[in-house]
């Protein structure tokens, strides 16, 4: 059976949020049913073809895909773009959270852009308002949920600021304040994030038995969420990125690669899509070098190339010198780490991301909605 085509991408789903809400923020070439509400979940780590092939244990998630579509997280597929591109509605070269790691020009310091610590004023390294902003602005009621410590971080203000934060631990209980704020106003918009099917696929792969048990608990935990939606709430569940397994003998550690090193002041991204920084003038030895190495498991371009190509989106002028000099993307189930710089933790890891295979970057939408909107009503 043939797999359904990607049509658009992570960052149409809260513009095309505000448009269902009557409050749009920009154009989106495709659109959700009208509702006076909405709930859009992100379940980190929940790939499209990762829950093709596990749906017999999601069915309510499965029956949800019947009027939803597949989009495209974009590059890198890693968590903090993801979310900057969700928040912002704009694609990484536009809102400039572009990878896991990240030299800023400003230092020539990495910083990590989920972590944060160390870096920059996050307002300041993202600038352009969030479409939770817009929607305050144009008298819709926000309320984002997830965990406590999200609450003011770094890439909680550089992109997902606006409205009110509402933390809870548990899944069960951050479904339970979904509702609560969803119910609480009559024009709202409510974001709930959950990060456990990441960390399992992390920890033990996607093709787990830990995996599938949590996506398991998601399914039903989405179900009482989808039953108690108000008659006139649209909910909407989508991802930041799906998973590729990688065995153990397929990784390789620059720090322990002379050849692989030359030349790379620092290595960014991530295990799936390295970014180098290279030293003044190495930066076209390094492509080639790295070509030759490893061209036939990734994909390996220059700064300038992967802005031609396309990857980021289009770049703004002060995002340019964030991106590496050569940046890199796996075609098969193989890591590049540098221990030199990298937590010891991604050396271990089962399940990584950051490329753009299909496995990495499709991700699905899907949709339910209270008994007073017209599901068909979306394209």
């Amino acid at each position: 059976m043939a797999r359904p085509r990607v049509r658009g991408s992570l960052a149409d789903v809260l513009p095309a949020a505000a448009v269902a809400l009557g409050a749009p923020q920009r154009e989106v070439a495709w659109r959700l049913p009208e509702a006076r509400r909405v709930v859009v979940v992100l379940v980190d780590g929940l790939g499209e073809r990762q829950l093709a092939a596990r749906s017999g244990h999601a069915p309510r998630l499965r029956a949800m895909g019947a009027h939803g579509r597949v989009l495209a997280a974009g590059y890198p597929s890693t968590t903090a773009t993801s979310l900057a591109s969700l928040g912002t509605g704009l694609l990484g070269g536009g809102h400039g959270l572009v990878g896991y790691q990240v030299r800023d020009p400003a230092t020539g310091r990495l910083f990590n852009e989920l972590g944060w610590e160390g870096g920059p004023d996050p307002r300041r390294w993202q600038s352009a308002p969030t479409v939770f902003e817009h929607l305050v602005g144009a008298g819709v009621a926000v309320t984002r949920v997830g965990p406590g410590h999200f609450d003011g971080s770094g890439l909680t203000e550089a992109a997902l600021r606006g409205g009110r934060y509402r933390s809870a631990s548990g899944l069960d209980q951050r479904v339970q304040a979904a509702l609560e704020a969803l119910r609480a106003s009559p024009r709202a918009l409510v974001y709930l994030y959950w990060g456990d099917l990441d960390r399992a696929g992390h920890t033990s792969g996607w093709a787990s038995e830990a995996w599938v048990q949590e996506l398991e608990r998601i399914d039903s935990a989405l179900a009482q969420l989808a039953a108690g939606l108000p008659a006139d709430a649209l909910m909407a569940v989508t991802a930041d990125h799906g998973m590729v397994d990688v065995p153990a003998g397929a990784r390789w550690d620059v720090a322990a690669d002379a050849e692989l090193a030359a030349g790379v002041l620092l290595t960014g991204g991530e295990p799936r899509a390295p970014m180098l920084y290279c030293e003044p003038g190495a930066a076209d030895d390094v492509a080639a070098t790295w070509r030759e190495r490893l061209g036939g498991v990734m994909t390996v371009l220059t700064r300038a190339e992967a802005v031609d190509a396309g990857w980021f989106g289009p770049v703004a002028e002060h995002v340019v010198p964030r991106i590496g000099d050569v940046v890199c993307a796996a075609t098969a189930a193989v890591s590049v780490h540098d221990s030199r710089v990298q937590r010891p933790l991604l050396m271990e890891l089962v399940g990584m991301h950051g490329a753009l295979t299909d496995d990495e970057v499709r991700v699905p939408l899907l949709l339910a909605g209270g008994r007073r909107v017209d599901l068909t009503r979306s394209d």
